[in-house]
């Protein structure tokens, strides 16, 4: 019986030993890939005055068989805060998933769809499948604030 005793004790040591070890290395783990706090990406809101129109993800609108794919590539769903941009406003900065504000309005937009080569100087607010409320909204001018990520390796102009 004292045989039998001894084992129980040397194996339990050895546990003890492995999983004071284990812990050891897991406590080192976890101290070493703790992520380190980031600072949020700072935005530049640049102002701007466009004209703005409506449209929908109706065949009729799109010259596309998926109404409802952009030109990036992203499915649009109704309900989605997003625009399609002049391909002339690309080079300013409109870019795929830029963040736009229309001023008065309390939403923010995402650019997902690029607008026919004809047209300059404009965006196009998604209005999901409703003809009636992008009829209503017509074309207007609108002032607009889209944001541009401040690089930190360059300075910034005072």
């Amino acid at each position: 019986m004292c045989r039998y005793r001894v084992k129980y004790t040397s194996c339990q040591r050895s546990v003890s030993r492995r999983l004071g070890c284990l812990s050891s290395i897991l406590l080192l783990f976890l101290t070493y890939c703790k992520q380190k706090p980031t600072e949020a990406p700072q935005h530049q809101w640049i102002p701007l005055t466009v004209t703005a129109s409506a449209y929908n993800s109706v065949a009729w609108q799109t010259d596309s068989i998926s109404p409802a794919v952009a030109a990036w590539g992203d499915t649009l769903k109704p309900g989605m805060k997003c625009i399609a941009v002049s391909r002339d406003l690309l080079n300013l900065g409109l870019q795929h998933n830029t963040m736009v504000k229309i001023l008065d309005w309390p939403d923010t937009f995402l650019v997902k769809d690029k607008m026919n080569r004809k047209w300059k100087n404009r965006i196009d607010l998604y209005m999901g499948k409703d003809v009636k409320a992008a009829r209503e909204w017509g074309k207007r001018e609108v002032q607009i604030q889209y944001a541009v990520l401040v690089d930190s390796l360059k300075p910034t102009k005072p």
